[in-house]
């Protein structure tokens, strides 16, 4: 039995000023939107966020940026977050971009316990500069190292009281790398079921990577909302 959190301020209470957490999700998809509402209503400042993404201005981690709470966001692109943009722009925020699958492989490799890797992406580029690089094969690699965390922040759609996860279609993007990943992960769920309901076969992330388990429900708010005309 993982611990089970009665409330999202109570989930997120061990999170400090200065912590690095990574936090699952793509744009507005499969973000843990209630633990990311706790940590603004604790004030937690000076934050490294690691996440694909800022959100948007008005939800999501957008929320913790225009609060000025994170101090370095590391990411693969700025997306429709405008306050992100600006702090970037007036270097209110420190910002390191990464190439996405460079991002996505960088945080499997923390979770599975491989300190760096080489890789083809970002050699003969600014991001190159000051990393050291290696031939195979007559091709240039870059030497990437991974990343952790002190706390991450993940959603799923069904998760057992063991701490068993299962992800939806595509909110399952980034989620199941970064539990692997962080030293404490919290996960919020919106279904939340007895151990034994969710077959071993479908499960996305094993209880072994989850510390504490939250059920609350989701907005689920679109990030770019497209109609057709009449």
């Amino acid at each position: 039995m993982k611990q089970q959190y009665t409330s999202f301020q109570e989930a997120v209470k061990d999170i400090h000023d200065g912590a690095t957490l990574m936090v699952g999700g793509f744009g507005l998809c499969g973000i843990p939107e209630g633990l990311i509402l706790a940590l603004v209503d604790k004030g937690v400042k000076d934050l490294t966020v690691i996440s694909n993404n800022c959100g948007v201005d008005d939800w999501g981690l957008g929320l913790l940026l225009k609060n000025k709470q994170i101090k370095k966001m590391v990411g693969s692109y700025v997306g429709e977050n405008k306050e992100f943009e600006r702090q970037v722009l007036s270097g209110e925020i420190e910002v390191e971009l990464v190439p996405q699958g460079t991002l996505a492989e960088k945080i499997r490799a923390g979770g599975a316990g491989i300190p760096a890797f080489y890789t083809p992406a970002g050699v003969g580029t600014p991001i190159a500069e000051g990393k050291e690089t290696r031939e195979f094969n007559g091709k240039e690699y870059l030497l990437e190292e991974a990343y952790t965390a002190d706390f991450s922040l993940v959603r799923a759609w069904k998760g057992d009281k063991m701490g068993n996860l299962v992800y939806n279609k595509t909110a399952r993007n980034f989620s199941p790398m970064i539990a692997a990943a962080g030293k404490v992960t919290i996960a919020e769920v919106e279904e939340l079921v007895e151990i034994g309901d969710i077959d071993p076969n479908d499960v996305h992330t094993p209880s072994i990577y989850v510390q504490g388990i939250i059920q609350g429900q989701q907005e689920k708010r679109i990030e770019r909302r497209t109609v057709k005309k009449a």
